[in-house]
């Protein structure tokens, strides 16, 4: 009888089985798929990078050729969405797409490269031209010059501007 009870609630349900990959599937709205970096508003800032537990994200620095790149390898990727939830600019976001199978590990990564601002005492980059161009409109004209200086230099200045005030 119980069987004859299940036999029944199943036909009143009709059919549930999903007809993908024939079909498109219909995912919910809070789906988090595979995350994207817009090249246009990624400043090279490295919060994502932070914020990532699993390290999908990175960031490495060329030196010589003065860029900076942030990495992102969806292999590793936990789709937790921490990366878009810091992001300061809203340069990242977490698509729809689900369906990342590949024959080559190389379609797993996006990669911005970003050029980079040089410090005009000693030379050394330090960080992206976005975000010195970022910060600076947000700041008043009289403090603009520090942010122009890497924080070695930076350092430096300000322990001779003490100094010489104590005097």
């Amino acid at each position: 009888m119980n069987r004859l009870r299940i036999l029944l609630q199943n036909i009143k349900r009709g059919v549930v089985t999903e007809k993908y990959p024939l079909e498109p599937i219909r995912v919910p709205e809070s789906f988090r798929g595979k995350p994207v970096i817009d090249v246009d508003k990624c400043v090279g800032c490295g919060a994502c990078v932070n914020a990532c537990p699993p390290n999908a994200l990175t960031l490495e620095e060329d030196l010589k050729e003065g860029i900076r790149y942030i990495k992102l390898f969806v292999g590793r990727c936990i789709y937790c969405g921490r990366c878009e939830e810091v992001c300061p600019f809203d340069a990242i976001h977490l698509t729809k797409e689900f369906e990342l199978a590949t024959t080559s590990k190389d379609d797993l990564y996006q990669i911005v490269g970003l050029r980079m601002y040089k410090c005009p005492i000693c030379g050394k980059p330090y960080t992206t031209i976005r975000l010195v161009k970022r910060v600076i409109d947000k700041l008043p004209p009289e403090e603009r010059s520090l942010v122009l200086i890497c924080p070695d230099c930076r350092e430096k200045i300000t322990a001779a501007n003490r100094s010489f005030a104590r005097r």
